[in-house]
């Protein structure tokens, strides 16, 4: 196997020793990504370039990305930890040496292997059918908080979302109607959000996204980059993988990579609205809809943001002020700092405070409370 990255690296002294052996960094995984992607590129230009009308076809395309690629694609990831890293990890927690754990197709193939970590696999899919969903508590878990040994999210718990996400986007993938009569119209759903204070809701807007590769384009990448910044903040607050939350070195660059690709991405997203704004957008057929109200108002909406940039900015400013100030005058008690006066996080705090309490009260599979790492 030599385009897997773990022929070329430490990867079985990093399994044996995590806390002390820092992984090292293959590249082979990457360029064989890169040359697979590279291919896929020239496949779909030159032979199988896909149809226009199919980027039309916006209810088609929720159902197959919702229920295919989101529904399907987690839960042969759920399948995948269920019944292969969930397995694997007992045997590391446990101290077993990597050379001694059976391999991923023993587990799939041999299930007495499975019962003998987890009892309740032999009962195979019978509970979710009956509904006694409390018989999978021992691998599908609502914990909180991080694993104390690894410093990542609990495994168990990851393997639960995964497979709790494929119950929603199987059913939000049969939501939208294709070929026959039933389901729900993107542009009925839209062209139906009245309001008493903005009118007609948003009228129009299906033609403008399904006429406007920019526009629609504008829209994907504005997501996009705000998902991924979010994702940069996720990483370190709660870390996914095995003792990423100790690797400090590659914490802050997961967190700059993330935050440098969503800057691009809301850039792009700017630039690409601009394009559909001067090439694609007409006003004599746009009269009175969502995009010209808001056109035609946007001195108040630009000043209102001006006079918030400015708020937040003097605040900002402020504190430098106040900080040097108190610094200069010999008052390091009166600065704004973690050993005079505290700027807490009162709202994050209560979000995290929110998950600590939540498994106890709620999750069958609840064994232990939330992990000190979680607290501040």
């Amino acid at each position: 196997m030599y385009f897997h990255s773990a022929r070329f690296f430490n990867y079985e002294a990093w399994l044996s020793d995590p806390t002390h052996i820092g992984p090292s960094a293959p590249a082979i995984g990457a360029l064989v990504f890169a040359a697979l992607i590279l291919f896929d590129g020239w496949f779909h230009y030159h032979k199988a370039a896909p149809k226009l009308a199919w980027f039309q076809d916006v209810e088609s395309m929720l159902n197959h990305h919702l229920a295919g690629l989101l529904g399907l694609g987690s839960l042969s990831w759920a399948g995948h930890q269920v019944h292969v890293s969930l397995l694997i990890n007992q045997f590391l927690n446990a101290g077993v040496d990597p050379k001694e754990i059976p391999l991923a197709h023993e587990f799939i193939l041999n299930q007495d292997l499975l019962a003998q970590l987890y009892p309740n696999f032999t009962e195979g899919a019978t509970p979710f059918f009956t509904l006694n969903w409390s018989k999978y508590a021992d691998f599908l878990t609502f914990r909180g908080g991080l694993d104390p040994v690894t410093g990542g999210l609990w495994l168990t718990d990851i393997s639960h979302h995964h497979l709790a996400i494929v119950i929603l986007f199987l059913i939000a993938g049969h939501m939208y109607k294709t070929n026959w009569g039933i389901g729900q119209g993107l542009k009925h759903i839209l062209e139906a959000h009245k309001g008493p204070f903005t009118g007609q809701g948003h009228k129009d807007l299906y033609e403008i996204l399904t006429t406007s590769w920019h526009a629609q384009l504008s829209l994907n990448l504005a997501m996009l980059g705000s998902l991924t910044i979010v994702v940069a903040h996720h990483m370190y607050s709660m870390p996914p993988y095995p003792y990423l939350a100790t690797d400090y070195g590659t914490q802050l660059s997961l967190f700059t990579h993330h935050m440098w690709i969503g800057g691009f991405l809301i850039v792009g997203a700017a630039a690409h609205a601009a394009i559909f704004m001067v090439r694609d957008y007409d006003p004599t057929t746009r009269y009175n809809d969502l995009l010209d109200r808001v056109l035609r108002h946007r001195d108040a909406i630009i000043s209102h943001l001006n006079w918030a940039c400015i708020f937040l900015g003097f605040h900002s400013f402020g504190l430098y002020i106040h900080n040097d100030t108190m610094s200069a005058l010999g008052y390091p008690q009166d600065m704004f700092s973690d050993t005079a006066i505290q700027l807490q996080l009162v709202f994050a705090q209560w979000i995290q405070n929110t998950h600590a309490l939540a498994p106890g009260a709620m999750a069958p599979g609840a064994i232990i409370s939330t992990s000190l790492t979680w607290e501040w």
